[in-house]
């Protein structure tokens, strides 16, 4: 946006070899989408399934998305020693689903099938993502071996809450494939857990004030950010509660999710856990004005063509505002981030208007978009500069809203106490 700012470099890393391991479990037949990421962006991927895993999915479906042989057997092409060579050779094992027996077998380093030996021959990070119903899950069996999996250094993923076998629903069902893909790059980008034992609120999305039970003002933000925030600050160790308003993307595996609509919701879930909070990034398009009336009724068109009444609109609360100055009441240590959507028009550039809100706010970092003509929006890259409280500016070049959002937790980092 400046040819004086600072540059991240935001590229991403070359792609490695994965191992896909595929426990026993229905969920089984979600890890071909994730082999489908996983061999679409150019990674070697070879599938390493548990015996009753071949129950669910079929060799012949694994060999087909993936190219290579498939088997559950230490006694297959013994001769090239697969049982060592695989865990040896492999930059990442994942495991998906990961079954409750799974998980308890890695963790006590049986070595009873193809996958368990790798497990233990593994010398990349490893992945697990869980999928059970909620009971085996939060069984004390289970995480105590969650526990000492994690200890070694395992990335044991939290499941996703949802529909379950049948018609039960909790906490136990399998992480959208897409979500572990990423969980995955992350590790094997080698993030930090710089993050660790911090509480972090990230706002996403875009809210609604309705003018009737059908209508609404709304905006173009998708979300895909905010939830690239929430991802990424997960994967460098943080709690992460995630306020998203009207998005239509999978939950982050780990994250505690509070779904809202309007700006009024979003700003009691932003406060009602700020108060906790290390790190609060307001990452989501709040509508300045709503409604000063919301019709009962759907408003009519008649038939003679008569236009209704205006729609009276009133300002909405200044969540950011007011997330700074309960800090400053509260004299907490908490570093508050700001977004801004900017334009510019006759009165200033992106960056005279962005550095106007952020000494108005008085966040500590505003992350600025320029959205002229709808760049940013309902895209998977994006560009940004990050300015600081402090004067500093440091422009992010176009990446992966992932790639992004490790610029702007670099940027929070520094900045922790």
């Amino acid at each position: 946006m400046s040819d004086g700012d600072p540059v991240v470099d935001a590229a991403p890393r070359a792609r490695p070899r994965v191992v896909l391991g595929v426990g026993g479990g229905i969920a089984a037949y979600k890890a071909a989408e994730l082999l489908r990421l996983f061999t679409e962006s150019g990674h070697d991927v070879t599938v390493v399934p548990t015996r009753a895993a071949l129950k669910f999915v079929g060799a012949a479906t694994w060999e087909a998305l993936s190219g290579k042989p498939v088997t559950a057997e230490v006694w297959d092409g013994v001769a090239e020693v697969p049982h060592v060579r695989l865990g040896q050779q492999s930059d990442l094992v994942v495991v998906a689903p990961a079954t409750a027996d799974l998980l308890a077998r890695a963790a006590a380093g049986l070595a009873d099938d193809l996958l368990a030996n790798v497990l233990l021959t593994a010398r990349c990070p490893v992945v697990m993502a869980p999928a059970m119903h909620t009971e085996m899950w939060e069984h004390p069996a289970t995480q105590a071996n969650v526990a000492t999996l994690r200890a070694r250094g395992v990335h044991v993923l939290d499941p996703a809450v949802g529909r379950l076998t049948g018609a039960e629903t909790g906490r136990g069902r399998l992480p959208d494939p897409v979500e572990i893909f990423e969980a995955c790059r992350e590790v094997m980008r080698g993030a930090e857990h710089d993050l660790e034992g911090r509480t972090v609120v990230v706002s996403a999305g875009g809210t609604r004030e309705h003018i009737d039970p059908v209508r609404f003002l709304g905006n173009r933000s998708s979300g895909k950010q905010g939830y690239a925030l929430a991802r990424t600050a997960l994967d460098r160790g943080a709690h992460v509660v995630l306020v998203s308003a009207n998005v239509s993307l999978p939950d982050p595996a780990g994250a505690e999710v509070v779904r809202v609509v309007s700006a009024d919701d979003l700003r009691r879930a932003v406060l009602g856990h700020a108060g906790r909070a290390d790190v609060v990034v307001m990452a989501a398009a709040v509508a300045d004005f709503r409604p000063a009336v919301l019709a009962a009724h759907k408003i009519k068109k008649d038939d003679a063509g008569s236009v209704p009444d205006p729609v009276v609109l009133e300002r909405t609360a200044d969540v950011l505002a007011e997330v700074v100055e309960r800090r400053t009441a509260s004299g907490i240590a908490q570093v508050v981030v700001g977004f801004a959507a900017e334009t510019g028009d006759e009165h200033g550039t992106v960056l005279d208007h962005a550095r106007a809100k952020l000494a108005r706010k008085g966040c500590d970092l505003l992350v600025v978009n320029d959205v002229t003509e709808g760049k940013a929006f309902e895209t998977d890259d994006n560009e940004v500069v990050v300015l600081g409280a402090d004067g500093s500016s440091t422009l992010v070049p176009r990446a992966s809203k992932t790639a992004v959002s490790d610029a702007v937790w670099d940027a929070v980092v520094r900045l922790l106490p």
